[in-house]
């Protein structure tokens, strides 16, 4: 994972443009996060089988509390989702194609998480 280093994935708002904002961020991240959640478990014939289920676990419980929150993700959750990420950008070349298609689409959640604003 990462480790010491704060890597920015968009614009943190301010302001009146930030509670406006949040509320078509959420709507985008829910409607994803439904399409992941219909896909189902990807048959896999990776020998990281389990390190890939762990991280679609880890944010598929950042995405949970996410939505779940009034004020997003705390700097913890950031870290760890950040991790996470940098993780799956290491197996993601290894995954045939009908098994990456699935875990582009977590990739894409976190990364939608990092980049909303932190409280």
């Amino acid at each position: 994972g990462v480790v010491g280093k704060r890597v920015t994935y968009g614009l943190r708002l301010a302001g009146p443009d930030r509670e406006s904002s949040r509320g078509t961020e959420m709507n985008e991240i829910a409607s994803l996060w439904q399409v992941h959640r219909d896909a189902g478990w990807p048959k896999l014939s990776s020998p990281h089988e389990g390190e890939l289920m762990t991280l679609d676990t880890v944010i598929s419980g950042c995405v949970a509390y996410y939505l779940d929150s009034v004020n997003g993700l705390d700097a913890q959750r950031v870290e760890i989702l950040e991790d996470c990420l940098s993780d799956l950008d290491g197996l993601l070349p290894d995954l045939d194609r009908d098994t990456g298609l699935y875990f582009e689409r977590l990739r894409t959640l976190a990364c939608l998480l990092l980049a909303r604003p932190t409280p």
